[in-house]
């Protein structure tokens, strides 16, 4: 039996009916070949002969067969078209006149290499309907083979043509005032892979079990809940929702969560799960993009802190929405931080990660050292192997005696107001209980020897990425060598 078929309208024209010229009336027919044995039959159109003569391809089949419908014309006006221009040329005739039109469905390529054409293959019968279907399900395969082949390159080509332009504009001088490069000039699809890094779960399993990055947070709140008794609160970058939550069991009046990756959605289940859909309101879209249910809030709070305190730049968002939305006296939490550094003598790493390229295998391939060493690493670093005090950024540190094979960065962060009961801090130093964020870690790529007492002076210079605003570009000019480090 045959396959089912959507049923078809068709507009007829005839010039039967002795007082009217022309007549329209509709006709439901049930298959796209029995259409076609129809217009062929009562009106002497035949649609195949029509896509051979005027060499129509999948456009101009479409645009014929809207053009068709919409205009009810005769058949006379078809059979007699000029080879060019034809009637349906327009873009116009793209548009579906009839919604889900089989015709449309049907490949032109299909109905002219049908040996007979206007008959289903359910008319056919034994071998030469087989051998039809086959041949037919050939054709269909190498046309989709095609096909992909061709919207693969064109996407590996879009895909170029978008790196080409983002690079001619991040790179042209602009007369634009302000910071260029900032997270708030990206567009959503540029931001895109970010945010699609924070809808798994499992990021945010990580943070929620890093301890003392979650319990800082909530000890902060539960410890002065007068900071936050009847507060509206922001949350910016709110994730599973956990410090929005700590926020309203503080006694937070109103909380707004923002956060534009999909887990926002987990977020609201979470929310109510724990009945606290009153209070605690939720937002997709990026803070930038979006606008707030109220005009101020009298507390920011975020989980801002990236890689080296400023890697993401999600501190760029909460300065966003400080300067936009938070009230005169209002408050930003955390809002105390430090960036310190200290020097690590571990050779063996050196060795096992820098110096490995002067002879891998009898081969010298030292010229990998270029891609290696410009790239910081983040990774858990052993206490025993620094060879000076961990110091903030701009002060002077003292050194043990040896090597300094790299320099490690460290975080302090600090919750603190004159009107906070209790202050809590937390640090990611080699010397505290392990983070989540861990260390940062630039490597040298020749060993600076150290004596005991030597100060070890340098600079240090933190940009941006032109090209990629949430990562940066760490120079250090050490003695006499500039390194540039990458953490992207």
């Amino acid at each position: 039996t045959c396959p089912s078929v959507p049923r078809l309208t068709l507009w007829s024209v005839s010039s039967r009916h002795p007082n009217l010229s022309v007549f329209i009336f509709t006709r439901l027919l049930s298959s796209v070949p029995s259409t076609l044995q129809h217009c062929t039959a009562e009106h002497q159109v035949n649609l195949v002969d029509l896509i051979r003569k005027h060499k129509l391809d999948d456009y101009g089949y479409i645009k014929m067969i809207n053009f068709i419908r919409s205009k009810k014309c005769d058949a006379s006006s078809l059979t007699g078209l000029p080879d060019a221009p034809l009637p349906w040329e327009s873009e116009d005739f793209l548009r579906p006149v009839l919604q889900d039109d089989p015709l449309l469905q049907t490949d032109p390529e299909e109905l002219c290499d049908s040996e007979r054409p206007g008959l289903s293959t359910c008319q056919l019968s034994g071998a030469e309907s087989h051998d039809a279907l086959h041949r037919r399900a050939q054709a269909a395969e190498e046309r989709a083979c095609r096909s992909e082949e061709a919207l693969a390159r064109a996407m590996d080509d879009l895909h170029k043509l978008k790196l080409l332009a983002q690079g001619l504009v991040l790179n042209a001088e602009t007369g634009k005032s302000g910071n260029l490069g900032t997270v708030a000039e990206l567009r959503e699809d540029e931001d895109e892979a970010y945010f699609s890094s924070y809808g798994h779960y499992g990021i945010h399993e990580e943070m929620l079990k890093d301890k003392v990055r979650t319990e800082s947070y909530r000890d902060f709140m539960y410890r002065n809940p007068e900071v936050f008794r009847d507060k509206v609160v922001l949350d910016v970058g709110c994730g599973t929702g956990i410090l929005s939550m700590f926020a309203a069991r503080s006694g937070a009046k109103k909380v707004i969560a923002v956060d534009q990756s999909e887990i926002i959605y987990q977020a609201m289940d979470i929310v109510r799960s724990n009945q606290l859909e009153d209070k605690i309101t939720l937002i997709k879209g990026r803070i930038e993009d979006i606008n707030l249910p109220v005009e101020n809030v009298d507390i920011i709070i975020s989980e801002w802190m990236g890689y080296f305190l400023l890697f993401e730049s999600m501190l760029d968002s909460v300065l966003h929405a400080r300067d936009l939305y938070l009230a005169d006296n209002g408050s930003v939490y955390p809002d105390l931080c430090n960036i310190s550094l200290a020097a690590v003598g571990d050779t063996q790493k050196h060795q096992d990660r820098i110096a490995f390229w002067d002879d891998v295998y009898g081969f010298n391939m030292a010229c990998m050292k270029k891609a290696v060493v410009p790239e910081a690493v983040v990774e858990v670093v052993k206490e025993d192997t620094l060879i000076s005090e961990p110091t903030v950024i701009q002060v002077n540190s003292r050194l043990v005696p040896g090597f300094c094979a790299a320099l490690v960065c460290a975080v302090l962060d600090l919750f603190s107001c004159h009107v906070l009961s209790l202050q809590v801090m937390f640090s990611t130093g080699p010397q505290v209980t392990k983070t989540h964020w861990k260390q940062t870690v630039f490597l040298l790529e020749r060993p600076v020897p150290v004596q005991a007492g030597e100060e070890l002076k340098g600079k240090i210079t933190v940009r941006k990425n032109k090209k990629d605003p949430r990562s940066l570009l760490v120079t250090f000019d050490l003695r006499d060598r500039k390194l540039t480090y990458s953490l992207q």
